[in-house]
């Protein structure tokens, strides 16, 4: 199976990867001008397998991209600038022809991110994955646990999230070089409200722009799928030998008490991701 740098970039030690990564800044930013914008963003929800997708486009003859995944440029690093973001492409001697991306799961998210993506790439094509959100939480917390970022437990980290975001929305709108640790490490319920988010990029790019998928759909029929996005990215059909699942991880199931409180949380939410999408997604 092909694999992507980003899905070996967490092996190499953290100072490593610092000086690695700032060498590749510099060096981008500096030849920034023959480098193109992207053609398409995998917007997120993060945890729904956007490492999946991005890995199996990057393997299309006519799809290029940055060897990494998350580029994170309009929500993490929008304040480095344009030049920055051109930066993390490959040149346009290499991508001549070819479609380019990039795949950053928080930008879906990120209370800004439709007018700074409007402002810099308005003819982009944009893919949502959506995840039911139970599980998608779940997920995120245990990733969270073994980065060493939460101390809490599950239901304590569910209980603490609307203290711990107190705020945090007002100043990153507010700051562009705000970085807010709660809201990227601890938001596992206010991730998995699509609707209110994707309601947020339908104000500024039409409908047919924006592909939005079921990563149950990119798990059950990857090849299916696959062929979807490729269809609404305008490039060849290309089938691969196989569909790997992508970071995988085994872990703990969920209490379930817990998961019958995050159901009728998320009720509401996905009925109207439901009317969003006009269809019913059976997240029960």
């Amino acid at each position: 199976m092909f694999r992507l740098p980003a899905e070996l970039i967490p092996t190499i030690p953290e100072p490593a990867r610092a000086v690695l990564r700032n060498a590749i800044w510099t060096y981008g930013r500096a030849t920034s001008k023959i480098r193109p914008l992207p053609d398409f963003l995998i917007l997120g929800a993060q945890k729904a397998g956007t490492t999946a997708l991005y890995a199996y486009l990057r393997r299309h003859p006519a799809i290029t991209g940055p060897s990494w995944k998350e580029v994170s440029y309009f929500d993490r690093h929008y304040a480095r600038g344009p030049s920055w973001y051109r930066g993390n492409f490959p040149n346009l001697l290499r991508t001549r022809g070819e479609l380019v991306g990039e795949a950053s799961p928080s930008y879906l998210f990120h209370p800004l991110g439709p007018e700074r993506v409007k402002e810099l790439v308005p003819d982009a094509r944009l893919i949502a994955l959506v995840r039911n959100p139970i599980d998608r939480a779940l997920s995120h917390y245990h990733h969270e646990v073994a980065l060493g970022r939460e101390p809490l437990t599950f239901e304590d980290a569910l209980a603490a999230e609307e203290e711990r975001l107190e705020g945090e929305e007002e100043r990153l709108r507010a700051d562009p070089r705000y970085f807010s640790s709660e809201w990227w490490s601890h938001t596992y319920k206010a991730r998995g409200r699509y609707a209110e988010q994707l309601e947020r990029w339908l104000d500024l790019f039409p409908r047919e722009q924006l592909l939005i998928l079921p990563s149950e759909e990119l798990l059950g029929e990857p090849e299916r799928a696959h062929a979807e996005v490729l269809q609404f990215l305008g490039a060849p059909p290309h089938r691969l030998d196989s569909y790997p699942r992508v970071f995988e991880r085994q872990y703990e199931g969920m209490k379930p008490e817990t998961r019958a409180e995050l159901a009728d949380y998320f009720a509401g939410p996905n009925q109207r991701l439901y009317e969003l999408l006009g269809r019913d997604l059976a997240w029960r």
